[in-house]
């Protein structure tokens, strides 16, 4: 120890006059310092008897208004900073941290135990100790036993002077970020949610009824809208019967029976926000029932209110409606919530109507089991028949005789299979609003799917013959040319290519169809729009319908809407 009073030089000592530096070194224990934010640093940390801030020469006092400052402005940041010593302990903080920590003697303690955390050099990650050892600014974010989350920075001061040194101090800046961890637990937590709704093993499907899959869905909704959303009163409401625009109810907790029976329609006026939602696909925010004209009473006393729409694939299919006894209970953040999980009801309920509509109670399990595995099957069947037959007429009617009775029975075998099925599952075995809607004009109709790929001839049994479609297949278009010829009766009413055959464009075996049916109910199939050939564009200019184009892969009701379109335009041209 020099027993001399210590003194802290802020600027360039180096500019300072040399009599003037010679007599600090000799009557001070002098330390030197260019950042004005390291003098505070020091300031806050050391014992000093005066400082002396080196003038500016070109604007004098800029170097004290620049120290004076800063600390002004860290002392009004909206953020908490601090200065520690290299064992994070505080020598200063400002008016944001202060205000944070319930502690009137907060300077001298460790940082990580005045914010009730168990952080520290030993833990695995610790940003002071890695600003220490590197040299460079760190950060992290840390959870206080309290059940706060603050994200802070670190960082680390070092005299100019010793640039190779570890810093002895550090600037810590602290946000607290409570509420946005919050908020980013309950997002995971709504989206493991949402994959939990409909998560039902292959078993479980096998063994549960319909009303016992809707139940557990229901249970599931309930259960994550209580225990994660904290919502005590809702209603959920499907999109029935699309011609009427009538809202079926599904679930409903809290709400007034005469209000949860009430008839309500998809309309914009006339039948409250649930309507206006389901007609507009608006989600809605009522902050205040009484002075809001759309509102119709649902839950007792209710004050405020928000609904959203259950979309799947671009479509509303129906309502989901929260209320509460207090007026502005709800806000922006809430809304986003609830629509994140309508979304994964919506996937759920979309789930549970593909399993409903395949599977409404095991007999069907077994009936579309035994269908899909003879579907493909059959078909080979009648593709060989027909290659054969085709080498006998003419020759051998006999053979030919026997080959048309095979192909009948064939095409028997598979009428005979859907009949079973609808006795087995019948209509009412799938409750209102869940059930898929009927496509009369689908009924009976004769498919023709032609395309090499095998999965796409067995989808096309599975999506249309959903809808008491005939379904028939072939590999390439020479075999879909025999299996049109091979018809008695009634011809295809759609026939569905694949613009690149193996042997012969979709272009190609639409000539080829015209000279045998005209019109030709054709729909070409292509994959992300790809057409080196042109296939599209020669078939359109040769009669194809502009809208018989499908772009792979399809939607369900993209499939059904072409397929209509197709047997709707056909239909017109035989009438006109």
């Amino acid at each position: 120890m020099s027993g001399k009073p210590k003194i802290l030089c802020v600027g360039d000592f180096e500019s300072v006059d040399s009599d003037v530096a010679s007599m600090i070194r000799e009557r001070f224990d002098m330390t030197a310092i260019d950042s004005s934010l390291g003098a505070l640093a020091e300031i806050a940390g050391g014992d000093f008897a005066c400082v002396y801030v080196v003038p500016d020469k070109d604007r004098p006092g800029f170097r004290l208004a620049r120290l004076l400052q800063n600390e002004r402005i860290l002392e009004e940041l909206p953020v908490g900073a601090a200065i520690l010593t290299a064992e994070h302990r505080l020598v200063w903080a400002n008016n944001c941290l202060h205000n944070w920590i319930d502690d009137e003697n907060i300077i001298g303690q460790e940082f990580y135990s005045l914010l009730g955390s168990e952080g520290g050099d030993d833990t695995i990650y610790c940003p002071l100790r890695l600003a220490r050892e590197t040299g460079h600014t760190t950060g992290s974010s840390i959870k206080t036993n309290d059940n706060r989350y603050f994200r802070f920075q670190c960082v680390p001061l070092k005299r100019p002077e010793s640039p190779n040194e570890s810093p002895e101090m550090f600037i810590v800046t602290i946000q607290d970020v409570t509420t946005e961890a919050l908020q980013q637990q309950k997002l995971s937590a709504l989206h493991q949610a949402g994959r939990e709704l409909a998560d039902l093993t292959a078993e479980e499907v096998f063994e549960m009824a319909v009303e016992q899959r809707i139940d557990l869905l229901k249970s599931n909704i309930l259960h994550h809208s209580k225990h994660i959303l904290n919502f005590d009163v809702l209603e959920i409401r499907l999109l029935g019967d699309r011609d009427t625009h009538e809202l079926v109810p599904l679930l409903s907790v809290g709400i007034e029976e005469e209000a949860a029976t009430r008839p309500l329609f998809a309309e914009l006026e006339g039948y409250g926000v649930t309507g206006y939602v389901a007609a507009t696909g608006t989600s809605y925010l009522c902050n205040d029932t009484r002075t809001d004209r759309r509102y119709l009473e649902g839950c007792k006393d209710a004050r405020s209110s928000m609904t959203v729409p259950l979309i799947q694939h671009d479509q509303i299919i129906g309502t989901f409606n929260v209320e509460s006894p207090e007026a502005r209970r709800f806000d922006q953040r809430d809304l986003q919530f609830l629509e994140t999980f309508a979304r994964d009801v919506a996937n759920a309920l979309n789930t549970l109507e593909l399993l409903v509509a395949q599977q409404a109670n095991t007999a069907q399990a077994s009936v579309e089991a035994i269908h899909s595995a003879v579907a493909l099957p059959v078909d080979e069947i009648l593709n060989d028949a027909v290659n054969v037959m085709e080498q006998y007429i003419g020759h051998d009617q006999q053979v030919v005789d026997r080959l048309r009775r095979i192909l009948q029975n064939a095409r028997d075998i598979k009428g005979l299979i859907h009949k079973v099925g609808d006795r087995m599952t019948p209509a009412e075995a799938v409750p209102a609003g869940l059930q898929m809607p009927d496509h009369p004009q689908l009924h009976g109709r004769r498919v023709l799917v032609v395309d090499e790929d095998v999965a796409v001839r067995g989808a096309a049994h599975d999506l249309l013959e959903r809808y008491n479609c005939v379904v028939e297949t072939a590999h390439d278009g020479g075999e879909a040319m025999r299996m049109v010829r091979s018809l008695d009766g009634p011809q295809y009413d759609a026939i569905l290519s694949e613009i690149r055959l193996p042997d012969m464009s979709g272009h190609d075996l639409f000539l080829r169809l015209k000279e045998i049916m005209d019109p030709v109910p054709m729909v070409l199939m292509t994959g992300f729009g790809y057409d080196p050939g042109h296939t599209i564009v020669k078939a359109r200019q040769a009669g194809l319908a502009a809208n018989a184009v499908l772009y792979k892969p399809f939607r369900l009701d993209q499939l059904l809407q072409v397929v209509e379109s197709v047997i709707e335009t056909m239909g017109q041209v035989h009438h006109s």
